[in-house]
């Protein structure tokens, strides 16, 4: 039972909490408040009486027309205020009584007192207005100083608001004075972020080098002894969802030294130079700290190659916080105790200058994880869930080549939600499965209405594709065919790929003719074909350039490769003549040609084991190895998962003898050696 914070109630629930009043929002209304006071009409929005300036000659004509009510003079400024009578407001200000406050009057200058006496007086004899009166007493002399700075005083107010707000906003307190200020976040003991290197599984190689710098950062002299540097800086490179974040956590985590994490878009900001200021900031806070760590997530942001014509759209402000950084990492200045850590799935992208040595020294390859990373991932990953005992890891590894870290995640938190969703109390083999089938097919569609006759061709195609890669030799053993249309798919085969380090040259044949199966059937059998063939088609075309075009594997154009490793692909020339691409063409024609022949005469070859798939296939919508296998016999040929695994229980074997051995051997040397010698014979005497 968790235990609360409650005084009275130690164990029992927590008292919701009230939500927090933002001051924000009364500071906004008072601003907007005073700005629409200001803008409709002055003091007589707050309550007080309308104003409006006249000549001297204006007062008289009011005063003779009857406009006028009272008179008050003012001999200290030699002012007038005509109190004009309500009727007559139109006339004078132009609008209604109840828009002009309770005594709206009329301030005029006069020069002579004199006369303005005479003129009142005989106007109040005259019954033109009602009373005329002194009143020398200066009584809005501030307000009115006050409302003409008015607008001053808001601007202020204005920018010191939307300064504490940036400064929120930005986390790192400065305000928009200080946004230059680095954003990057700080731990002062990486160790505080909870995560080392068991926390991080595979990668071992990767997981070498990063710990490596750990050292570097915990033991300096035993390395500067020997003449040695310390490395700048590394670059985590690898495809997304690889763990390469994680990796710069375990190393924050073990070293224990001062942290600083931040993204390479947080350096990208409107104003002009703020970005090389960061960076500044940024390096000038970790030399105080060193040793010390920055870590740089997605640097692409920042680091991208910078433009060689400043005319084709380069960006300046990018380019000189990359300028600055670049200066940080190995300029005059020193940067002695302190390492830069970078991520990024785009390399290719990065600018030379940054990824040359003194800056980044090392380029560390965090790639997908093989079959035996794979393992030790699930293992990371199941320990929260709740797994039936009866779970084959290693199958789960075989099942998913080419997924990341964060894919496998992902499929141990799908199939716990399938098992919950099923009401299970653990999650089993079967949810595992559906989780794959879930990430890399999509959701199955069992309402989607077919005809028979739709059914009957999905199934002669899938069952084309089982045939074919159960006789072909390289091709990827098969898993199951379903013909549930599933995502944009109306039938799928699943395969277990097969992870070589070196693909020879039937192997991609082999996989062409797999794929080009199911079209060969529809032809073979129906007599004409569909579009269900698309994605097939569009697989093998491709494969069939790379051999022709990539691995100078043809016959026509052997060991000639037009592959460019920078990322570039030859965007907007190509780098062979115009017969040298019908040639291409030619040769890409014939390979896909002859696959499909050759896909074609191994269909007829066992035509009647095709059927049978077929017929199983419309019967139960879904069958697996063991029956293909039961239909075609046993495979001729061992995968080479397979042949992994065997490799791995063969080690474990002879480790485990070895161990077995050395245990032996260890008792021996412990025992009394009298132990084993022969009993001295008793001499006569003593029997």
């Amino acid at each position: 039972m968790e235990q609360g914070n409650n005084k009275n109630n130690p164990g029992g629930p927590q008292p919701p909490k009230m939500p927090k009043f933002n001051m924000n929002w009364l500071y906004i209304l008072i601003i907007v408040g005073l700005m629409v006071a200001y803008l409709s009409g002055g003091t007589n929005s707050l309550g007080g009486s309308a104003t409006q300036e006249a000549t001297y000659t204006q007062f008289k004509q009011y005063v003779e027309k009857g406009y006028v009510l009272s008179v008050v003079a003012n001999k200290t400024e030699n002012t007038l205020k005509l109190y004009i009578n309500p009727k007559y407001s139109r006339e004078v200000y132009k609008t209604s009584a109840k828009n002009l406050g309770t005594n709206p009057y009329v301030e005029v200058q006069f020069g002579s007192v004199d006369e303005v006496d005479r003129f009142a007086n005989a106007m109040v004899q005259a019954k033109k207005i009602n009373s005329f009166s002194y009143k020398n007493e200066s009584t809005d002399g501030f307000l009115k100083i006050l409302w003409n700075i008015f607008p001053l005083i808001l601007f202020f107010v204005f920018i010191w608001w939307m300064s504490g707000r940036m400064g929120g906003m930005g986390g790192s307190g400065g305000g928009i004075f200080n946004v230059g200020k680095s954003k990057a976040r700080m731990y002062e003991k990486g160790n505080a972020i909870g995560i080392t290197f068991k926390d991080v599984a595979g990668q071992e190689g990767a997981k070498q080098e990063v710990q490596e710098i750990v050292d570097f950062l915990k033991n300096p002299n035993k390395y500067t002894d020997l003449g040695g540097k310390i490395p700048k800086g590394a670059l985590l490179v690898g495809p997304p969802g690889t763990g390469k974040t994680l990796l710069a956590k375990a190393v924050a985590g073990e070293a224990g030294v001062p942290f600083f994490s931040m993204s390479g878009s947080d350096f990208v900001e409107m104003f002009v130079g703020v970005g090389a200021s960061r960076v500044r900031d940024l390096f000038r806070q970790a030399k105080e700290k060193a040793p010390s760590i920055i870590f740089i997530d997605e640097i692409d942001a920042v680091g991208r190659a910078r433009s060689k014509n400043p005319s084709m759209g380069g960006n300046d402000e990018r380019e000189n916080t990359l300028n600055a950084l670049l200066t940080e990492m190995d300029g005059f200045g020193t940067n002695s105790g302190v390492i830069i850590l970078a991520a990024t799935n785009r390399v290719d992208m990065l600018d030379s200058a940054l990824l040359r040595a003194g800056r980044f020294d090392r380029e560390i390859h965090v790639d997908l994880p093989d079959l035996n990373e794979r393992k030790a991932i699930f293992l990371v990953h199941l320990k929260p869930v709740k797994v039936d005992k009866s779970l084959d890891v290693d199958l789960l590894a075989r099942q998913t080549p080419g997924f990341s870290g964060a894919d496998i995640a992902n499929v141990c938190n799908e199939a716990a939600l399938i098992a919950a969703r099923h009401d299970k109390k653990s999650v089993s083999k079967q949810d595992f499965l559906d989780a794959v089938d879930r990430i890399v097919g999509g959701l199955e569609k069992k309402t989607k209405v077919m005809t028979a006759e739709e059914k009957r061709s999905i199934a002669l195609h899938e069952a084309g594709h089982a045939t074919i890669s159960w006789f072909c030799q390289y091709a990827n053993p098969l898993i199951k065919v379903t013909i549930v249309p599933r995502g944009q798919a109306l039938g799928a085969a699943w395969y277990l790929p097969e992870e070589r380090q070196i693909t020879p040259e039937q192997a991609l044949l082999d996989e062409i003719c797999s794929l080009l199966g199911g079209r060969a059937a529809e032809d073979l059998f129906l007599g004409c074909v569909s579009t269900g063939a698309l994605n097939d088609l569009e697989r093998a075309s491709k494969q069939a350039y790379a051999i022709v075009a990539y691995y100078g594997m043809s016959k026509s154009l052997p060991n000639v490769s037009y592959y460019d490793s920078t990322g570039q692909d030859y965007m907007f020339a190509k780098p062979y003549s115009e017969d040298r691409a019908r040639m291409i063409d030619a040769e890409v024609t014939r390979v896909l040609s002859e696959q499909y022949e050759r896909a074609k005469q191994i269909l007829k070859e066992y035509e009647g084991g095709h059927h049978q798939l077929r017929d199983l296939l419309l019967t139960r919508e879904v069958i697996f190895t063991e029956d293909v296998e039961h239909i075609f016999g046993k495979r001729k040929w061992a995968s080479r998962a397979d042949e992994i695994i065997k490799a791995n229980e063969e080690k474990e074997r002879q480790r485990s003898i070895a161990a077995g051995d050395a245990d032996k051997s260890e008792t021996d040397s412990l025992r009394d050696p009298d132990d084993s010698a022969t009993p001295p014979p008793v001499p006569e005497e003593e029997k």
